[in-house]
């Protein structure tokens, strides 16, 4: 009876493992198999779709190969490699407007630091680029693209972790870029939670995971996934963000972790060297007019080569490989782009005019023009009338709202005290009407001494000096005190025509003097800059017309 019993448990057992073995042949091996089958027509379709390929577009064949591709960044290219080829590289943010070069700079400068000796990036350093506008907040955790997420068995299905109970941690880019640099394009758009995460990942340099389907003492648990568990995933990597928003837009804990560089915009003279260079890359010559006509509609490295392949699409069209100027014409109506303001510094002297200095975005700098109108009225009648300013600028960030309120009426009121304190002018008889050319937000503290200088002008009918350009602020006693962005104002200056700028004394720098565009004036009080601006014995003639203002003052009372 034990030995019947033995024979039939032998042939039970032979019959499972040939019915497990012809299954397995039957599913894997057997052409005549539905995995086999299906995976077979699958491969075909994928290799079939790998041989097709179109060429590539203008943006990818025109892509900066070299850090001396990038065009018009050099002070922005040189503050990156400080940053990051060092033995000791920092987390960065890049602002600046789009299409300027901010990735392709970051990619390159990551390429070079490969080759260093003293940089810890080494060959395997990856370079992992996101999107933060892609990237959203899972309140459920299940799926979390940048930090990592944990996967459990309620969640994951079937697999030999799912079926075992055992929760599966998956990485982010943050680990995948562990040992290179996470670039995360407008960082500005990420979830306040998200960017909690990743500041917590940038201290600790690792990614830790918490699940409650997690058991340690739990046999089927992988060593693997027993060790992510109690060390984290390594995420030691270099942040690069890049936002086109300006700074005070950022939260204060990821600046402050960050180094911050600018990229500036670029200027028609480098969207025409940029055009230039796509043209040759596609094998196309291009009119020096053409070139011309891009540079003045274009104000960034995307838009200017999307023109020239649009162009270029044209003369093949009509059999040339050449691009001429109506060829762009045709494009720019086309594409209803509008011509760059370039603002230049007014030739023609006038009473009450004057060109400021001004920053707006990211540390862009432009000129700012100011007129003054005034006359003498009856006794206390004087009134002020400011126009041509924004009085309340709005800015969205993360669902927050802040409102910043112009203080451009308050500067004007500043200046008529310290007019009055300094020069006896009485303004309780004079009617005063100061209006801010342009309609931008003007912030108003740094625009005092082209205040002061226009109201003069127009109180005396003495034109100012042609050519001038100037910035600071103004105390009530006179005193010129320095403002920010003086790099940028200055250069903005230089473009506008200037060649005469007038800064305040604590913000001139040794550099400066190697200007050769303009001459540089670093003035200390209100005195100085009359006298830059009308002459030196302007003050004796204000004093007389003052005089005589006074005089038409008691005949009026």
């Amino acid at each position: 009876m034990i030995m019947t019993l033995i024979i039939l448990n032998l042939i039970l057992t032979a019959f499972l493992f040939i019915n497990i073995f012809m299954k397995k042949k039957h599913f894997s091996i057997d052409d005549n198999g539905p995995v086999y089958r299906d995976n077979s027509k699958e491969m075909e379709n994928l290799n079939r779709l790998k041989k097709i390929s179109l060429t590539l577009p203008l943006t990818e064949v025109s892509r900066p190969s070299s850090l001396k591709d990038i065009i018009g960044q050099e002070m922005g290219t040189k503050a990156l490699i400080a940053a990051l080829c060092s033995p000791n590289p920092q987390h960065v943010i890049i602002y600046g407007p789009p299409g300027i070069g901010k990735t392709a700079a970051a990619r390159l400068v990551l390429d070079y630091a490969k080759t260093l000796a003293h940089s810890p990036f080494k060959e395997y350093s990856k370079f992992v680029e996101i999107d933060a506008t892609t990237i959203r907040f899972d309140d459920r955790g299940i799926a979390d693209p940048l930090i990592g997420s944990v996967h459990d068995p309620i969640y994951q299905g079937a697999g030999s972790l799912g079926v075992s109970g055992v929760p599966q941690p998956k990485p982010g880019v943050v680990t995948k870029a562990h040992g290179g640099i996470l670039f995360i394009d407008e960082i500005g758009e990420l979830h306040p939670i998200v960017m909690n995460k990743l500041l917590k990942v940038l201290e600790d340099r690792k990614v830790f995971f918490e699940s409650s389907y997690y058991n340690p003492n739990d046999s089927n648990t992988p060593q693997y996934v027993k060790d992510i568990f109690n060390n984290g995933l390594p995420a030691d990597f270099r942040l690069v963000g890049a936002t086109t928003r300006s700074p005070e837009e950022l939260p204060p804990a990821i600046r402050s972790r960050c180094t911050e560089i600018f990229f500036r915009g670029l200027s028609a003279s480098e969207i025409c060297e940029i055009a230039r260079g796509a043209a040759i890359k596609i094998n196309y010559g291009v009119d020096d007019d053409a070139i011309y006509l891009v540079g003045e509609y274009c104000t960034n490295g995307r838009e200017c080569i999307n023109v020239i392949q649009l162009a270029s699409g044209i003369a093949f069209s009509e059999g040339r490989r050449t691009i001429n100027k109506e060829d762009i014409e045709w494009v720019i109506e086309n594409g209803q782009y509008n011509a760059r303001i370039e603002r230049k510094i007014n030739k023609e002297p006038k009473a009450g005019f004057v060109t400021g200095l001004a920053v707006y975005g990211n540390n862009n700098g432009t000129i700012m023009e100011i007129e003054s109108v005034s006359k003498i009225l009856g006794s206390f009648r004087g009134k002020l009338v400011v126009t041509g300013i924004v009085e309340e600028e709005e800015i969205n960030f993360n669902n927050r709202k802040i409102k910043r309120k112009s203080m451009a009426k308050c500067s004007v009121e500043n200046v008529m005290t310290v007019l009055s304190n300094i020069y006896n002018m009485d303004f309780r008889k004079i009617f005063l009407h100061v209006n801010f050319l342009g309609g931008v937000p003007v912030d108003g503290p740094s625009a005092g001494i082209t205040i002061v200088v226009s109201i003069m002008s127009s109180l005396f009918n003495i034109p100012v000096k042609s050519e001038v350009a100037m910035t600071g602020e103004v105390s009530i006693c006179g005193d010129v005190k320095p403002v920010g962005g003086v790099s940028a104002k200055i250069k903005a200056a230089i473009e506008a025509g200037a060649k005469e700028v007038i800064i305040p004394k604590d913000n001139y720098k040794e550099t400066y003097s190697d200007i050769k565009e303009c001459k540089i004036h670093a003035v200390s009080d209100i005195d100085e800059v009359l006298s830059i601006c009308f002459g030196d014995n302007i003050l004796k003639c204000f004093n007389k017309i003052n005089k005589e203002i006074k005089t038409v003052y008691a005949n009026l009372n």
